[in-house]
């Protein structure tokens, strides 16, 4: 049994409203598993002929409305809630809710959460429809929490390359729930405030300081030896929502102003594979998804760094400042 609600009767019920006669299906990774019984599902139940996305995906910035136009008549999104960006074929965003029962975890996260009080609460999609059962348990645990909201996200949402909606809390502690270390890491850096992250897959409940640390001194090693390189690539995402010409164009032009050659180099995916025919630059600037320079700069041969850490190497943000990359729906790039 899967371990996520893959909400299939809606979906069903979407084809054959519309009568779609063709359908496109996309998953992010841990949910492409999942394709060809969907598939088969959906092909049983309605008259459609569906279309699986093999591409690696991201995010709802990288809905593949682009390459599925004129095959498909709708998309279903699995795993992600919709961004204000206009697609190019309609698309069904299932958010694929986890089933996975917490209680347990929350209770023993009360040790963690003893001496404080003030208690934000944050998630991602996957977790989005348990906020008001944890918050409830919390608040019966005599915890005031508070759940930030923003323009690109529904409330207590943060998303990887996006935290508006935790930015200026007055809170202690934030509690987030969900796998991985990139979003609460991303909280951290944000609001510099203690970060408790709950992973409900693995039953783990960890601090997120001593990887802070670790992934700023990473971050520092790169910017130091990003401060000797002359020649510059600046990566841009073909993705509809992770494509910042405007910004690329700016670095282009700042990066020159110090007497530096720049090239702007336009991509889909940003891997090391396609960075290497430009290996005689000596280091790069992505402007694409905001995780790229942090989770996978370890398999680059250059420095690969964000927007901001540029303006560290450039000194015009001083090392104390130091801020992750975002990218924000509402105020888009052209």
């Amino acid at each position: 049994m899967s371990m996520y609600d893959m909400d299939l009767e809606r979906v069903i019920r979407k084809i054959n409203s519309i009568d779609a006669k063709a359908v496109g299906l996309q998953f992010p990774e841990g949910l492409k598993i999942q394709a060809t019984k969907i598939a088969r599902k959906i092909e049983e139940e309605t008259d459609s002929i569906v279309i699986i996305s093999g591409d690696p995906c991201f995010g709802a910035c990288d809905v593949s409305d682009w390459k599925m136009k004129g095959s498909v008549d709708l998309i279903v999104h699995y795993g992600h809630t919709p961004l204000p960006l206009k697609y190019e074929v309609p698309t069904l965003f299932i958010e694929a809710f986890s089933k996975i029962d917490i209680k347990k975890d929350l209770e023993k996260s009360l040790d963690y959460l003893k001496d404080y009080s003030r208690i934000g609460l944050v998630t991602t999609t996957q977790h989005l429809h348990l906020l008001s059962e944890i918050k409830d348990f919390l608040e019966d645990n005599k915890k005031e929490v508070v759940l930030g909201s923003s323009q690109s996200t529904r409330k207590g949402q943060v998303l990887g390359c996006n935290f508006s909606s935790i930015k200026n809390l007055d809170v202690e502690i934030f509690l987030f729930i969900g796998s991985g270390n990139f979003h609460p890491l991303g909280i951290n850096l944000f609001t510099n405030t203690p970060v408790l992250a709950l992973d409900p897959y693995n039953s783990e409940i960890r601090r997120m300081d001593e990887y802070a640390d670790r992934i700023l001194r990473i971050r520092f090693a790169r910017i130091t030896k990003a401060k000797s390189a002359e020649k510059w690539g600046i990566l841009v995402s073909s993705k509809e929502g992770q494509y910042r010409m405007a910004l690329a164009k700016e670095t282009k032009k700042m990066l020159e102003e110090h007497n530096m050659e720049a090239y702007i180099i336009l991509v889909d995916n940003v891997n090391p594979d396609v960075l290497l025919p430009y290996l005689e630059l000596d280091a790069f600037v992505v402007s694409a998804c905001p995780r790229i320079a942090i989770d996978d700069s370890q398999m680059y041969k250059k420095p690969l760094i964000t927007p901001q850490e540029l303006e560290i190497v450039l000194n015009k943000r001083e090392w104390e400042n130091y801020q992750l990359d975002e990218i924000l729906f509402h105020e888009r790039y052209q």
